[in-house]
């Protein structure tokens, strides 16, 4: 079935809904009673969305304004969660992924009758869940980093970002996984957290950690980027535990000052598989998640 240029279909075993528009690609999932109308508003919430958010994208990648400078519920969406990052860069998006999950989330949950609804928008995911309910996600592919959010937490989305991801990256992190009150807010932030895991700014070029980096310029990918010619990590080899350390010492300050200024819990913080946890302590066993951390390194021994 298609919906406009929308390409959808159900997917095994649980009959999920996958939609896909251009670079919007959901995977979609409603339990209850009005599941099925919760499917549909899924398609016409889609219905030309992507058409309408690129007639704003110069305006979008460029540095945030006030919401009210957007036209679209969706780019509003995103000036709101990248607005207050004071002199940070970062333009609305950084947060387009999560924005558009929590917009299709929204109008699924106008329906009553569902107990679990989610959208996983390339991994940038917006939840909801009925009284009694509740949510479970494996953050950073760690069986042990298993968040389970009960219904009374004000936690509906989660976010990863780092530099192997689909999208750019300033930063050396494997994965920074973010659970905010929202998806375009954790979107947002696991962005300028990974963005922030990084080497010492002073390290000569010629350091054996700075040479294991490799950096190319955002437009040098993609002419369009909203980065401009900023340096990207496009691949990381091995660096010394020093060069580790600090780069999970700059993230953990970057997601404290971000937990100080937006509704973020925390985040799940991963470099070459060691592992920083910063806040989340009501979701997760930290200790657990080190323990499984260090199994995985010794097995990379």
């Amino acid at each position: 079935m298609s919906v406009s240029s929308i390409q959808a279909a159900w997917l095994p075993p649980d009959n999920r809904l996958h939609l896909s528009h251009g670079p919007i690609d959901l995977i979609i999932k409603a339990e209850g009673v009005s599941a099925d109308r919760a499917y549909r508003k899924a398609i016409q919430a889609m219905q030309y969305l992507l058409e309408r958010l690129v007639v704003e994208l110069p305006y979008l990648r460029q540095k945030t304004q006030s919401p009210d400078h957007y036209r679209h519920p969706v780019a509003r969406r995103m000036a709101d969660a990248t607005s207050g990052y004071e002199n940070r860069f970062i333009t609305p998006m950084a947060a387009v992924a999560g924005a558009v999950a929590d917009h299709v989330l929204a109008a699924m949950t106008a329906e009553s009758g569902l107990t679990k609804a989610s959208v996983n928008n390339g991994g940038d995911i917006a939840f909801w869940v009925a009284d009694g309910y509740d949510a479970t996600a494996i953050m950073a592919n760690l069986d042990a980093a298993r968040c389970t959010i009960p219904h009374d937490s004000n936690c509906r989305g989660m976010a990863t970002s780092g530099y192997g991801g689909r999208s750019f990256s300033l930063g050396i992190a494997d994965a920074v996984v973010v659970l905010a009150d929202h998806a375009a807010n954790a979107d947002a932030a696991a962005t300028m957290i990974a963005n922030a895991v990084n080497l010492p700014a002073d390290l000569p070029s010629d350091h054996p950690d700075m040479q294991a980096v490799t950096r190319v310029p955002a437009n040098a990918l993609l002419p369009e980027s909203d980065l401009g010619d900023q340096p990207i990590v496009t691949s990381v080899a091995a660096l010394s535990p020093a060069a580790i350390e600090w780069a999970l010492d700059a993230g953990e300050n970057e997601a404290n000052a971000i937990m100080a200024l937006k509704p973020v819990a925390g985040a799940l913080i991963r470099v070459k598989d060691h592992i920083r946890v910063v806040g989340l302590d009501q979701y997760l066993n930290t200790g657990q998640i080190k323990h499984e951390a260090m199994q995985l390194m010794e097995k990379i021994r």
